[in-house]
């Protein structure tokens, strides 16, 4: 009974995807061609401290093969683990991309580019896409979105109910990459009769239309225009009464329902680039109605506007600087209780100074302030909260005859405050982290050293918080081919919360990895790590707990069968 049970969880992991072959290059394929991988990953872990957290010994193991006919390749796999054990949900996917020369199909689970306000997610079903690579672009599609979730209601587990949702549609575009003009159109819609009756009562069927409209183009030189623009209309609930002809437009009525559940939204963004010299400016406005959506997508914030810009330069030799503020506020149906507005902004410079010294630069900021809505905010609660960072990252390198040195820098300041009047502080957060490391390479020797030292500092309402740590790392590789490869590495890491605790850990890590004719690959990684309470008033001795972690790999690739094409030459 357990192996029928072990044989039903691989079964349940296994799934088979067909790729893209091009039609029209099957006579110059190889007949058949089999080859695949099989492999284990196994982890011991011990804790002195208890093993709650994880568990003691982890394996796993997969197979992969891949037939290829005429080119079409069909891959297997399989994968079991110990620390999964229960029997879940099969899952088989099937996907087939046929091509011949500017035509590609879709058979089974596939996606198909389209704009981002129309679908992004991926269907099963069957679709046909032309691309000449020159002007002219066609899609269609057709298949499910959504497959329905329909579990028993008594079940304390049950998931969340949903209904299969359809979906078809296509799309047309001209033009180049740089000017060009594309259509999209969206059809999605639940089935009904996929949920059962009492499910039916509590979860309401939707359905949906978008059409998209994205271009681009060229008016002058220095001058770019682009535009994506998208409308959804939209039925909450497709069991609500259905407005009369009368009161409407009818046109769509062969695609779309219009019900008293229905709405008619928008979204979209347009930009301008400019290109001066060596200056290049964009600037972009987005607006994303209230309960804007598409049953294409997996999500899309809505009921916001944005507007923003963005700079950069190498006017400066050697010097690049770049620029961007943006501006975003919310409420724009007026129905909200507050608005919340927010701005975005940033600056950053680069150098490189000879041949080995690098500078890098930049300042982040995120403002966010709550006016009135439809209530009028409370002074005391009001949201006014400003988040920044700086950072600063020299490095520099060099080369002897012997040696080859490395050395980095990277130091990064955050904030994080609220800004309110009445405000005692007690979410803001300050941070200072520093990180400097050297690295060498000895060439006699084929060895690499790299030593780092780490500095963090936090500092919130009434508590500091304090990290240093400390790592050594030696590297090298073996043998002629340098098929072995053994990396060591200690550190040394102090935490300090300030009036509250200090701890110290000291730890070890090796890993090897060899690879045996190319395809044998062998992985050994183990490594311990002590810690413990080094207060004044510690209750136990320093450093007397410890983790023990071991890790063993194994994989090997192997070639089963090859009958491969005739030269036409030895013919």
């Amino acid at each position: 009974m357990k192996k029928n049970y072990i044989l039903l969880c691989i079964l349940a992991a296994s799934c088979l995807t067909t790729r893209a072959q091009d039609i029209s290059q099957i006579a110059q394929s190889d007949p058949l061609i089999i080859t695949g991988a099989i492999g284990t990953n196994n982890t011991y872990n011990y804790s002195s401290a208890g093993m709650g957290y994880s568990s003691p010994l982890s394996n796993s193991f997969y197979a992969n093969l891949n037939i290829s006919v005429f080119g079409i390749s069909m891959p297997f796999s399989f994968y079991y683990t110990n620390d999964n054990m229960e029997f879940t949900h099969p899952h088989f996917s099937f996907n087939l991309n046929p091509r011949y020369k500017n035509w590609t199909g879709y058979i089974g689970q596939s996606s198909m580019e389209f704009s981002d306000y129309v679908m992004s997610m991926s269907f099963n079903g069957v679709g046909l896409e032309y691309n000449d690579n020159k002007r002219i672009r066609v899609g269609a599609f057709y298949g499910v979105l959504r497959k329905a979730v329909n579990d028993d209601p008594n079940d304390p587990m049950a998931r969340t109910p949903e209904y299969k949702r359809l979906g078809w549609g296509f799309k047309v575009g001209y033009g180049s990459n740089d000017t060009y003009l594309d259509l999209y159109f969206l059809r999605a819609y639940d089935r009904l009769k996929s949920l059962s009756d009492y499910w039916q009562s509590r979860v309401s069927p939707q359905e949906n239309i978008v059409v998209g409209l994205k271009g681009a183009a060229h008016p002058l030189k220095f001058l770019t225009l682009q535009a994506n623009l998208a409308v959804s209309a939209f039925s909450t609930d497709t069991r609500v009464e259905e407005v009369p002809t009368e009161v409407y437009d009818s046109k769509w009525g062969s695609v779309f329902d219009v019900r008293y559940s229905s709405l008619a939204r928008m979204a979209g963004d347009v930009s301008a680039g400019f290109t001066f010299n060596k200056v290049s400016a964009q600037l972009f406005y987005r607006l994303i109605q209230p309960d804007y959506t598409s049953l294409g997508l997996y999500y899309v914030s809505n009921n916001y506007h944005a507007l923003g810009l963005n700079v950069s330069t190498s006017l400066i030799p050697m010097v690049t600087l770049a620029a961007s503020f943006s501006g975003q506020a919310d409420n724009l149906s007026n129905r909200q209780l507050y608005t919340t507005k927010g701005y975005v902004y940033a600056a950053n410079a680069s150098t490189r100074i000879g041949k080995g010294l690098s500078l890098m630069a930049g300042y982040n900021g995120y403002t966010q302030a709550q006016s009135d809505g439809t209530a009028p905010v409370n002074d005391t609660t009001r949201v006014d909260r400003i988040t920044q960072s700086l950072t600063f990252t020299p490095s520099y390198s060099f080369e002897t005859n012997s040696l080859s040195h490395g050395i980095a820098l990277s130091t990064a300041w955050t904030q994080n405050k609220d800004r309110n009047k009445f405000a005692t502080g007690e979410s803001d957060v300050t941070s200072l982290a520093t990180n400097l490391s050297y690295s060498v390479n000895v060439k006699p020797w084929e060895t690499d050293f790299t030593v780092s030292l780490c500095h963090q500092e936090s500092k919130g309402y009434k508590t500091k918080y304090i990290s240093n740590i400390g790592s050594l790392t030696v590297g090298r590789s073996f043998l002629e081919d340098q098929a072995l490869n053994v990396s060591l590495t200690g550190n040394l890491i102090y935490n300090e919360v300030k009036d509250v605790s200090k701890s110290l850990s000291m730890g070890f890590d090796c890993s090897m990895s060899y690879t045996l004719k190319k395809v044998h690959s062998f992985t050994l990684m183990a490594g311990m790590n002590r810690y413990g309470d080094v207060n004044v008033n510690r209750r136990r001795s320093s450093l007397d707990n410890y983790d023990i972690t071991a890790t063993l790999n194994y994989a090997y690739t192997f070639s089963l069968l090859e009958i491969k094409r005739k030269n036409a030459a030895k013919k």
